[in-house]
């Protein structure tokens, strides 16, 4: 299949500065948005999951089934992946008492898991590979493990490790800072830098979600969250409709 014909049949972006700009809102927006429906709206972690999950399986078949890319029901998929990532981790850690770090090792585990049975299933999991059926459910499997991996790890460095909001998003945007360096200053794999940039996001968008609806008493900013969502929602509608976005090409 030659670059031209990859173009078409692409079902994910190409990954460029836009990219990057929505999937921190997207990862944000899971956090205040999960918190919402779970903790504003009282109906719990469990329930809350149940929704959210229900919706990401909705929106993974639409996905799957679009014969071409469409940023608009790409986006939808992801933030259903960073909410139902945000409940389900709540649930794991509080609910179920595992706790921070015991959530935070065993979705690593399952993440690691997913990229490797990937990896031998289809020689590569490289972003501009996902192109198939087969590709994209074994993509978005590993999207939703890193989700809610990042949910755990985000709460388990600004609660556990007492870092704080603020602490984390330093923390975690140091990682990433150091990730683009080498993704432009070394030889390290492009593939491998981009699903470490991808699960890094998910936990500073944690911490910044946190630090926008957590009470003042707790180091937060105690905005609505229905406010701060809504005011996320806008800004990725208008990331999507202002710039261009276009399918990954095969050997970018």
């Amino acid at each position: 299949m030659n670059t031209k014909q990859q173009a078409i049949f692409s079902k994910v972006p190409e990954v460029t500065l836009v990219f990057w700009i929505i999937k921190i809102f997207a990862t944000t927006l899971g956090e205040t948005g999960g918190d919402a429906v779970s903790m504003s709206m009282r109906l719990g972690y469990l329930l809350s999951t149940g929704i959210f999950a229900a919706i990401f399986m909705v929106a993974v078949i639409v996905q799957i089934a679009a014969k071409k890319f469409h940023p608009v029901i790409y986006w939808t998929t992801i933030i259903a992946t960073t909410t139902v990532g945000t409940t389900l981790a709540d649930f794991a850690d509080r609910s179920l008492g595992i706790g921070y770090a015991g959530g935070t090792a065993i979705l690593f585990t399952l993440l690691m898991a997913s990229l490797f049975i990937w990896y031998r299933a289809l020689g590569t999991i490289a972003v501009d590979s996902v192109s198939s059926p087969k590709s994209e459910m074994y993509y978005w499997i590993t999207i939703m493990f890193s989700q809610t991996l990042g949910t755990a790890l985000g709460d388990w460095t600004a609660d556990t490790a007492g870092l704080g909001y603020g602490g984390g998003a330093i923390v975690f945007g140091a990682m990433l800072a150091i990730i683009a360096v080498a993704y432009y200053r070394t030889r390290i794999s492009h593939t491998v830098l981009f699903w470490a940039a991808f699960i890094l996001t998910r936990p500073l968008g944690a911490v910044v979600g946190d630090f926008l609806d957590k009470p003042i008493s707790k180091g937060g900013l105690a905005l609505s969250r229905y406010s701060a969502s809504a005011t996320l929602v806008a800004l990725i509608v208008i990331a999507i409709f202002m710039f261009s976005h276009k399918p990954a090409k095969q050997g970018h």
